[in-house]
């Protein structure tokens, strides 16, 4: 029986990714993978926005919205990855206060939401 020497392929004959790079795709460092799974969990949060703007905000005021619904859940995966940056001493929670101050000084000039 011969043995194989060739690198692993993906499909039409393509090397796959372990064989050129020695590693998996999928596995990502710790931190790089915190940070994609951040970015796509903020990037639901905004779709989750611009669905309710598109709906001119009505569905704010009922809490059975899907739309509202949704905003929540969107909301509670980035607290939960910001948990996450906290909990591997990426971000402190004084270093979040100190930004939400300064942000909230900003609004009161900016804006009438504080």
């Amino acid at each position: 029986m011969k043995q194989m020497t060739e690198s692993p392929v993906f499909e039409k004959g393509y090397p796959s990714y372990e064989a050129v790079n020695g590693k998996s795709a999928m596995k990502l460092e710790a931190k790089q993978q915190l940070m994609v799974l951040l970015s796509e969990e903020c990037g639901e949060l905004v779709q989750a926005c611009s669905k309710i703007l598109r709906r001119e905000c009505k569905d704010l005021d009922n809490s059975k919205s899907e739309y509202l619904k949704n905003l929540i859940e969107e909301v509670g995966d980035v607290y939960c990855m910001i948990e996450i940056l906290h909990e591997w001493d990426i971000i402190s929670w004084d270093q979040l206060e100190k930004r939400s101050k300064i942000k909230k000084e900003k609004l009161k000039k900016w804006s009438d939401l504080v």
